[in-house]
């Protein structure tokens, strides 16, 4: 294959961006051959935007069976997102998943289980992992230069959403329409990047969630957790959609010192000897280790969605190794996912989560919903 010709399920809001930069030929190696959405209004606009050369579908099964595609982008609503991707794996296509990679892990599960079956390339729309400021990061960590993790802290809160925004869609923050709220629409980015920067996945969750505190919606828009990791490190993550100014600072503290990424800036507390080492000998009353702080050269730019997909492009056709692996997709929805039923339960929840109790508590609230009809 010289050329991955690609079909987009979903033309909306993420669809059309995903469309406009592929026909600017921003990404090389790639050809939209085909769109599909279950809407009049987003095929008509397909079709002024791009002619009669790219195909399209209002059912997804008749595109996944053209014979015109090899790859997908799936950017539909989040409930979908397993099933339109088990559909593609069945016919053997490669598939590109916007995020999250679902609204529930014990779907997410099945959709990993059956791209396990195939040898299809399967990546995530995780388009942070591409920003250089948290790849550096990850290297501070991966390389041992922080040392051993004992702390994170990420304080995500300029998420702000007005009521005008929620009452835009009917489906909009409910559960039987989105599935969640701002731990499920604007966070898996921050919840994604929070365990792949340290390569932990916490050991147990508790978490307080707040269910309409500050719109009047059904789902989350206010939660602040705490975790605890294997090796006996802590985090928190606070975060809402009702907080203005917010604030998008991310913490790690090391046995070697302390990196903060805010305002588009790392800095690196750099300890000159371990505080293990240091503790060991020092017998005074008060000190510390002698620290430096640096201001970590970031070099280059976020190529965002644009970098995702040509990596996920490369790797169809060179068998690069994908930035963000679908199956990781998992990840970050079990630990949003253990914060909503540690709050349902009021209590801890070990990880990894008791995904059949989850989905229980779950489809009790979509039952509940205003929006039972999706």
């Amino acid at each position: 294959m010289q050329n991955v010709r690609l079909g987009i399920i979903g033309v909306g809001n993420m669809g059309k961006g995903h469309i406009r930069y592929l026909q600017a030929g921003e990404v090389t190696g790639v050809t939209l051959v085909a769109v599909c959405d279950k809407l009049e209004s987003n095929l008509k606009w397909a079709e002024e935007q791009l002619g009669e050369q790219v195909l399209r579908y209002a059912d997804p099964n008749a595109m996944l069976d053209s014979g015109e595609i090899d790859a997908v982008l799936i950017a539909t609503p989040h409930y979908s997102h397993p099933e339109l991707s088990i559909a593609c794996f069945e016919r053997n296509l490669h598939v590109l998943v916007e995020k999250p990679a679902g609204v529930y892990t014990k779907q997410v599960r099945e959709m990993n289980e059956a791209w396990e079956k195939t040898n299809v390339k399967f990546s995530m729309m995780y388009n942070q992992r591409t920003n250089p400021i948290y790849q550096k990061l990850k290297d501070l960590v991966d390389s041992g230069e922080l040392g051993e993790i004992r702390r994170t802290n990420w304080i995500i809160t300029n998420w702000y959403r007005t009521q005008s925004y929620y009452d835009s869609g009917s489906w909009r923050a409910t559960w039987a329409g989105e599935g969640g709220g701002v731990l499920l629409n604007q966070d898996p980015h921050q919840l994604d990047l929070w365990q792949w920067t340290v390569d932990m996945m916490p050991k147990r969750v508790r978490a307080f969630c707040y269910f309409g505190k500050h719109r009047n919606i059904e789902v989350e828009d206010d939660v602040t957790a705490f975790v605890e990791y294997e090796n006996g490190a802590t985090g928190v993550f606070v975060t809402t959609t009702g907080e203005t100014p917010g604030t998008n600072r991310y913490e790690v503290v090391g046995d070697r010192g302390k990196v903060v990424i805010e305002d588009g800036k790392l800095t690196f507390w750099r300890l000159r000897e371990s505080e293990t080492e240091f503790n060991k000998r020092f017998t005074g009353g008060f000190g510390s280790p002698e620290c430096w702080t640096c201001e970590v050269p970031i070099v280059g730019t976020n190529p965002d969605h644009k970098g995702i997909m040509q990596n996920f492009v490369n790797a169809i056709l060179h068998d690069e190794p994908l930035i963000a692996p679908g199956e990781e997709g998992i990840k970050g929805l079990m630990i949003s996912n253990a914060m909503l039923l540690s709050t349902w339960l009021d209590d801890w929840v070990d990880m990894p989560i008791d995904e059949e109790l989850f989905n229980e508590h779950l489809q009790k609230r979509i039952a509940e919903s205003p929006n039972k009809g999706g």
